[in-house]
């Protein structure tokens, strides 16, 4: 990959599945490039019913197909070059005919035969290896970059009078001249040369950083054998902990640095040495304390020196004002005051939670202070004992059909939709698969999208990473040009009805559906005409999970919470106590929380922004959000691979920000209920703004229409239960807060 801000629409929707830990299957396919000659009609990319033929892929087929279609793209960059010629500057060119249209219509049967691969590579890898689906990805994104490294392209659209085009033509070009700058096409040939250098160590040190980490993951482990160190953990997690499947209860169980089984662990067990033990086996892996042969300090200061010069190639003073290009904040001093907004009410209120921690865990027996590593277990303690959370006892309020039909009934009464099962003339990957299409609900008898759900956990079948049970994956984008409808596929690993009883969600599990047919949402309601803006397709990074954290923040609704659950077996409603301990949950320590994502955050920013050693910045910064002491022998940023070996370098207060947002935009909702207005008015702007738009409007611009003014932190903090204004600081009034973003 050239630059990891290129190609934005490609990472995001594509890549995170690079990250994960595919199931190994036995075999790998090798096949030709082009492979076969393709009948007229390719059931990789539509039927006559208009949808894909699941059953009629074989790997061959997609493979060549990829092959075929990637040449066919390249041709065509060519053809276009050509016909817009060295030099031309833009004269007498006209944009949208002779440049923005051909692309349009050159790269769609590639998009949807990408989906479609990597559909089946979530959906069932027995059909689709990853050694395979890798062999198309790379193929695929190879020749989608083309046309971001074309001079003539990037000249003709330079050249381009951008005052008389619409305003998606603008946001379209905008997006082909930042991502040409971002791939080094304003650089000179001397250093353009140093630039692609850079590119190579940075890729081969971001790839040796994370090898390194996965392996110190694996190398550790350790054996409970005293079933009463693990009295307390569900039985989902003693079965994935158990050494023999026939002895789960029994165990031996096998301890890992999965983050997986870290979190679970901290979580469930009552011994402290024990919980020591793993807690500082975990922030110390990867570091000078341990094996030094895995040791990612020096990665960690190489990539950023690497990410530093890269960003003054390309004219950047540093490589987190590069990463403000493509981000919704888009000023360093603006995310700066943002963020410590926030910190003035989380840490006051992390001082206030911790302290009742410890008086609640010395109440039952614990003696001395709580340190970090005791936090896990005694949070779950508290919630379960005093707020009368469990768990595992909500599920049996939570049967997929009911969670699913509630959902859907959400969105055709918030966004005048109507969502319909197609029951035949249907091709899917397995028998578990289901098609809808979505309808206007007003006016309108053809469906505007369709997308499939793919629900259930498939050990042999399905990719599994944990932590991670679900996928949006968009199939097609919606495309007015190429005459395209959105297609998409919801991709998760919810536990399979088993023994006549159905899916039983856990509650995270139900929030995790909600975010992702957020994301849907925003792929299959998309009003724009070009297919780089549909959907999620140009919507800055900070931006993308705001759809689906509205759909989850909507969850913190009792009545929403009514509509989406029951009693599997009796049909009783969830009792009022239940509603109310779901509600405590999510602000139960939710300033501890927050001041540890401001802490990861910040520190991200900070080691983008300056020189100094990586462990002098973590001491600077470690006090300012934790009340525990710094352990001597943390090194926790040498294992934090999202930041230094995947894309989310001086991106990572992306996810605390898309929050923020979702935030206000769920106050909006909330706000109208409180005043007896109609829900459904509130989802008609929702729907018209930010599912509409796609990345043809910067989401900055969205949530003013939306909204009416600016993001603000207030609508987060008020949802985390510790908004209270700092008196004699003016925060509350603005002095001190965030700067406002410049028009």
């Amino acid at each position: 990959m050239a630059v990891s801000f290129c190609g934005k629409r490609l990472l995001l929707t594509r890549s995170s599945l690079l990250a994960a830990n595919p199931r190994r299957h036995g075999y790998i396919v090798l096949v030709p490039e082009i492979g076969e000659d393709l009948p007229e009609r390719n059931p990789l990319t539509k039927s006559e019913n208009g949808l894909p033929e699941f059953n009629s892929v074989t790997i061959e087929r997609c493979v060549g197909t990829i092959g075929q279609q990637a040449i066919g793209v390249e041709k065509g960059l060519k053809e276009l070059e050509a016909k817009l010629g060295a030099g031309a500057g833009g004269e007498g060119v006209d944009v949208i005919r002779d440049v923005l249209v051909p692309l349009e219509l050159t790269g769609a049967p590639l998009e949807t035969t990408w989906g479609v691969a990597k559909t089946l590579y979530l959906g069932n890898s027995s059909k689709m290896p990853t050694k395979s689906y890798m062999t198309i990805h790379e193929r695929a994104r190879n020749a989608r970059r083309g046309k971001f490294v074309s001079v003539p392209i990037y000249e003709a659209l330079k050249g381009a009078d951008v005052e008389k085009l619409g305003q998606e033509e603008k946001r379209l070009v905008s997006k082909y001249l930042l991502e040409s700058k971002l791939n080094g096409i304003e650089v000179d040939e001397r250093s353009k040369q140093e630039l692609r250098e850079v590119l190579e160590k940075l890729s081969q040190e971001r790839t040796k950083f994370h090898g390194k980490r996965e392996v110190a993951v694996k190398k550790f482990s350790h054996v409970i054998k005293d079933p009463a160190l693990m009295g307390e953990f569900p039985s989902g997690v003693l079965q994935a902990l158990a050494v023999d499947q026939s002895q789960v209860v029994k165990g031996p169980w096998k301890i890992t640095l999965q983050p997986f089984v870290v979190q679970n662990f901290l979580e469930y067990c009552p011994d402290r040495t024990q919980r020591w033990n793993l807690w500082q086996a975990d922030t110390r892996k990867c570091s000078n304390h341990t094996d030094k042969a895995l040791e990612n300090s020096t990665h960690l200061e190489v990539i950023r020196g690497l990410r530093k010069r890269q960003a003054k190639l390309l004219g950047y003073e540093s490589f987190a004002h590069m990463s403000m290009e493509t981000k919704m904040v888009e000023s360093i001093d603006y995310l700066r005051g943002t963020l410590s907004e926030l910190l003035q009410y989380a840490r006051p209120a992390l001082d206030n939670e911790l302290a009742s921690l410890e008086g609640f865990a010395n109440a039952n027996g614990f003696k001395g202070k709580l340190d970090i590593y005791d936090v896990p277990y005694w949070r779950r303690r508290q919630l379960t004992d005093v707020h009368h959370f469990d768990k595992e006892a909500l599920r049996e309020y939570f049967p997929m059909p009911k969670v699913q039909q509630g959902l859907f009934n959400l969105a055709e009464s918030l966004f005048d939709i109507k969502i319909v099962e197609r029951t035949s003339g249907v091709d899917t990957w397995h028998e578990d698969v289901k098609f809808y299409d979505i309808f206007d609900a007003k006016h309108g008898t053809e469906p505007l999208a369709g997308f499939y759900t793919d629900l259930y956990s498939r050990e042999e079948e399905k990719i599994s990473v944990a932590g991670n049970s679900g996928w949006m994956v968009g199939i097609v984008n919606k495309s007015v040009v190429a005459q395209e409808k959105p297609l998409a596929a919801l991709i998760c690993n919810f536990p399979a009805p088993l023994y006549g009883k159905p899916s039983l969600l856990s509650l995270d599990d139900v929030q995790i559906l909600f975010h992702k047919f957020g994301h849907a949402l925003q792929h299959l309601l998309t009003e724009t005409h070009y297919s780089e803006l549909a959907g999620l397709s140009n919507v800055e990074w900070d931006a993308v999970e705001v759809s689906g954290h509205v759909l989850t923040h909507l969850l913190q609704d009792p009545d929403v919470i009514r509509s989406i659950s029951s009693h599997y077996g009796t049909e009783q409603p969830l009792p009022e106590e239940c509603i109310l301990a779901i509600q405590k949950r999510h602000t139960h320590l939710a300033g501890y929380s927050l001041c540890r994502e401001l802490y990861h955050s910040n520190l991200d920013l900070e080691l983008h922004l300056n020189s100094d050693y990586w462990l002098d910045i973590v001491k600077k910064l470690y006090p300012l959000f934790h009340p525990f002491p710094l352990d001597k022998k943390d090194a926790h940023p040498c294992s934090m691979t999202p930041i230094f070996s995947g894309d989310w370098g001086a991106a990572y207060y992306s996810r605390l920000w898309s929050r923020l947002v979702a935030a206000d935009v769920y106050s909006a909702f909330a706000e109208a209920k409180s005043k007896g207005d109609a829900l459904p008015e509130a989802g008609r702007r929702f729907r018209s703004t930010f599912l509409a738009s796609g990345g043809g409007c910067h989401p900055a611009e969205v949530f003013r229409q939306f909204r009416g003014r600016d993001p603000s932190p207030k609508a987060l903090l008020q949802l985390l239960g510790i908004y209270k204004p700092i008196h004699g600081t003016g925060a509350a009034s603005g002095v001190g807060a965030a700067p406002k973003k410049e028009e």
